[in-house]
């Protein structure tokens, strides 16, 4: 509430006339203007401190319109806030997915790295020479050439000499210093015979003979030459054939047999 001077005044007036005629002298004009000051003076007072309370009071609204404010925007940052830190946790949850599939796929990639190494190894090794040990004899040998010898063995253990023949005739001219040589010598020698072609029966062993004459298979390629001109009528050579046997492997069981063979022939 505010007061001016003119109210102030007016205040007095009506005061004074409230006051009876009888006392009106007890105040002389000092006394008059003193409490009019006095009150004016606390009309004032009390206008200041309504003015001062107003303006707390606004100031208070306009710190609580601020708060408010400040509220509303913490409000809207904290609502920004948890749809980022949603917003973070869906990505979180697609990394993590698409991290648990990358490390599938390196798995599966992996998994087929080393089947592949795998096959690699597999074909190399296929490709490779192999040890062989065959009639007392240990080399290496390519792998076709092993498997032509083995492919000409498995006709030649049915009886299928003509078939046996050729493969191991084969085997020659494709691997010529195979390590397999003599014991092809010695069994293209037993298919031919097993094919009644003696003479080139005799001619395979007698080549085994002079290539290797202490191979394993020698005593018995002079016993099979033996056998093969004694199936040519020819009984001479067949001893002179048995008595070089005896002579030159007395030890070996072809020779034995060549004994029993030349006293039937006596």
């Amino acid at each position: 509430m505010r007061f001016n001077t003119r109210a102030a005044a007016g205040l007095g007036l009506a005061l004074a006339l409230l006051v009876p005629p009888a006392q009106a002298g007890l105040f002389d004009d000092e006394e008059a203007r003193k409490a009019i000051l006095d009150l004016r003076q606390r009309i004032e007072q009390n206008a200041e401190q309504a003015r001062a309370r107003q303006a707390e009071q606004v100031q208070m609204s306009s710190q609580l319109q601020q708060v408010s404010e400040q509220l509303s925007l913490m409000k809207r940052s904290l609502l920004d806030l948890n749809n980022q830190i949603e917003l973070l946790r869906a990505d979180n949850a697609k990394l993590r997915g698409q991290d648990e599939q990358l490390v599938r796929d390196l798995s599966e990639v992996q998994r087929k790295q080393r089947d592949i190494q795998q096959g690699v190894e597999d074909r190399v090794r296929k490709l490779e020479p192999q040890k062989v040990v065959l009639d007392g004899k240990e080399f290496l040998a390519d792998v076709e050439e092993k498997r032509l010898y083995d492919d000409a063995m498995a006709v030649m253990r049915k009886g299928e000499y003509d078939k046996a023949a050729s493969a191991l005739q084969v085997l020659q001219r494709r691997f010529p210093t195979s390590g397999y040589s003599e014991s092809v010598l010695f069994w293209l020698g037993n298919a031919q015979y097993g094919k009644r072609e003696y003479k080139d029966a005799i001619a395979s062993f007698r080549a085994l003979l002079n290539s290797a004459p202490e191979h394993a298979r020698a005593p018995e390629s002079l016993l099979s030459i033996a056998n093969c001109q004694l199936e040519l009528k020819d009984a001479k050579a067949a001893r002179r054939t048995i008595d070089e046997l005896i002579k030159t492997y007395p030890q070996s069981e072809a020779a034995q047999a060549g004994k029993e063979r030349l006293a039937s022939l006596k």
